[in-house]
């Protein structure tokens, strides 16, 4: 070890510098504490950071989901004013409405005609879009349609019904909407 005060050699068990008499002061003996204190600040940070993120994803995954429920209603809400248009134009082109979604979907093969105008895209005349499945009938006094969640609580939350009225009639809950249903306000 090196004298402090002259800088010349000193033998590590000399209590003074052979050279100048200092004292020689022995350094304490080296310490983890410092190494110690870092890596538990950075635990206690890691740590933190992954329940910020826990706390972040529990608020933000649910209001994601259900924005995106909602999103999902709303486009099946417009797929039934679209089916509702096309009933429209079916009835005044061949006097009496669609009795299944197939005859307003587009034809295989051919030019359009009674079982299949022509009037929704593909997908939807086969029943299943956005989440939703459209089930079209034939009524005493017209047609009703239904459209219910693919899964109900994840794709959506509430279920349809419309027919010939042009109402369109909500349940909030699993089971069909049906003409007893309450009307959808829309603005």
């Amino acid at each position: 070890m090196l004298c402090s005060a002259c800088g010349k050699q000193v033998d590590d068990r000399s209590p003074f510098c052979s050279s100048c008499g200092a004292p020689v002061g022995r350094a304490a003996p080296r310490s983890n504490t410092k190494l110690v204190v870092i890596i538990v600040v950075a635990l206690v940070a890691v740590f933190a950071l992954f329940a910020i993120g826990g706390i972040v994803a529990a608020v933000a995954v649910p209001r994601f989901a259900g924005a995106q429920t909602r999103a999902q209603e709303m486009v099946a809400i417009q797929n039934i004013k679209l089916i509702a248009s096309a009933q429209v134009q079916y009835y005044s082109l061949y006097g009496h409405y669609a009795r299944n979604l197939s005859e307003l979907g587009p034809p295989s093969s051919g030019p359009p005609g009674p079982l299949s105008a022509d009037l929704i895209p593909a997908d939807l005349a086969a029943g299943t879009r956005g989440g939703y499945t459209f089930i079209l009938r034939s009524s005493p006094t017209g047609y009703t349609l239904n459209a219910n969640p693919v899964k109900y609580g994840t794709t959506g939350r509430r279920t349809f019904f419309f027919d010939e009225s042009m109402v369109i009639r909500v349940n909030a809950g699993p089971g069909p909407a049906t003409v007893s249903s309450k009307e959808l306000y829309q603005p």
